[in-house]
């Protein structure tokens, strides 16, 4: 079994960022090869790393550190009143947590939610070995929680069980209900699942100031940010 001590990283060539225009991008991986556990990925996740599949990943430009890692701290976060209007008008909706597998339902909504919402990134056109490799493959403690209404699935949020947390790692929902803001009522649900479990945070990936689609992130407080090496809370205001 890998362990911190262990690892090997490797780095990608620069590339074009995805995020800020004319900037280039590097990015650390752990070595595919290596056995990662639960107990691995949340000491990896409280260091900044992420998952997409298979991989574990974070930032490593030379000349840039505009990806800040965040999390709430479930425990002492209060729905401010945009965020109870999001859970009024969602009372309607069944939240459902399944196993992280393979449903062509599920990829179904993927794909209508790339092509409407996203035509113009880096997961477009999307495709079911896509799916499968970004959402199902690596799964260690993975699920995806159903948001159904009158039983039409509308909405699945994939998520990752740690030990210190919950790892919230993409959201699709049918582009018709966008007025539900879907995303943020899957990360509330999130919120109470985490503190159900008496998990104290919800790491929320990378928060980046001048990318205007991440604005969201600073909305859910108390938030903390991983800024040389410590998580500190931040002045959101």
């Amino acid at each position: 079994m890998s362990n911190l001590r262990t690892l090997v990283f490797f780095a990608t060539p620069a590339h074009e960022c995805s995020y800020l225009p004319d900037r280039e991008a590097t990015t650390m991986f752990v070595d595919p090869r290596a056995d990662v556990d639960k107990r691995l990925y949340s000491q990896l996740t409280a260091l900044g790393f992420r998952r997409s599949g298979s991989h574990y990943y974070r930032p490593h430009c030379e000349h840039c550190n505009a990806c800040v890692p965040v999390r709430l701290k479930v425990n002492e976060f209060q729905p401010d009143r945009s965020q109870r209007r999001v859970l009024r008008k969602n009372s309607d909706i069944e939240c459902r947590l399944v196993p992280a597998t393979f449903q062509e339902r599920y990829y179904q909504l993927y794909a209508h939610y790339i092509e409407e919402r996203h035509w113009d990134g880096d997961m477009y056109p999307p495709s079911r070995d896509q799916f499968i490799s970004f959402l199902v493959e690596g799964a260690t403690d993975s699920w995806f929680v159903e948001m159904t209404r009158d039983g039409e699935l509308i909405g699945l949020a994939a998520l990752d069980m740690l030990d210190d947390g919950i790892s919230a790692i993409y959201t699709v929902f049918s582009p018709e209900m966008e007025h539900r803001s879907l995303g943020t009522f899957a990360i509330l649900w999130q919120i109470e699942e985490a503190q159900r479990r008496q998990l104290p945070h919800l790491y929320l990936g990378y928060w980046i100031s001048e990318c205007r689609k991440m604005n969201y992130k600073t909305r859910f407080r108390p938030i903390e940010a991983l800024r040389d090496g410590h998580w500190r809370e931040m002045d959101t205001d």
